[in-house]
């Protein structure tokens, strides 16, 4: 079976930049969505129909912005060998990021997910129990899990070091920064 590699991200913290950076390197990614369907759906789908989380996505690589808190545990399970990268970015930041985008879903008719409510306090006491526990899971492993705070300016460096790969020539991508360009604005 192939290595899989999977960002089990916090939401608005980089995933899509970090998406299109494995694109470049190489590797065959999902990110949200195959097809018309969530991966976070699929997955629990394959989940009770009792196949591999993965079923049907056997060609790809890279996973991304797919609820990755949910399944690390069992994707490390059948997935032997996997890497796990987490994408991480300034609390106060990320939050204001998370509370724009819940307001973006609340204004579309028809949003049927659950990312339609903000709390803040949650948010925040969520990714501090999710950061004690991946980083106790993978205590014994530092070449399986990353951390990248891409939104801070790491990149091709920390990426390609964990990987194992040659840097690209290209600058690393960022996509999706309303936030930074919102902020300049306001200056």
């Amino acid at each position: 079976m192939d290595k899989k590699i999977f960002n089990i991200d916090f939401n608005k913290s980089g995933s899509s930049s970090l998406t299109k950076a494995m694109e470049i390197l190489g590797f065959k990614s999902l990110h949200y969505k195959k097809g018309n369907f969530r991966l976070y759906d699929i997955m629990v789908q394959n989940k009770k129909n009792q196949r591999d989380l993965l079923y049907e996505m056997e060609e790809y690589q890279f996973f991304s912005d797919f609820g990755g808190s949910n399944f690390y545990k069992e994707l490390d399970k059948q997935y032997p060998h996997s890497k796990f990268i987490l994408t991480l970015r300034n609390l106060n930041d990320w939050i204001n990021s998370r509370e724009k985008h819940v307001k973006r879903n609340q204004l579309k008719s028809g949003y049927k997910y659950d990312f339609l409510v903000i709390d803040k306090a949650k948010w925040a006491k969520k990714r501090e129990k999710l950061m004690k526990e991946y980083l106790q899971y993978f205590e014994e492993r530092p070449n399986d899990f990353l951390i990248i705070d891409i939104c801070n300016g790491e990149g091709w460096e920390k990426l390609c070091s964990f990987l194992s790969r040659s840097f690209p020539k290209e600058e690393f991508p960022h996509l999706n920064k309303s936030f930074d360009q919102e902020k300049k604005i306001k200056k």
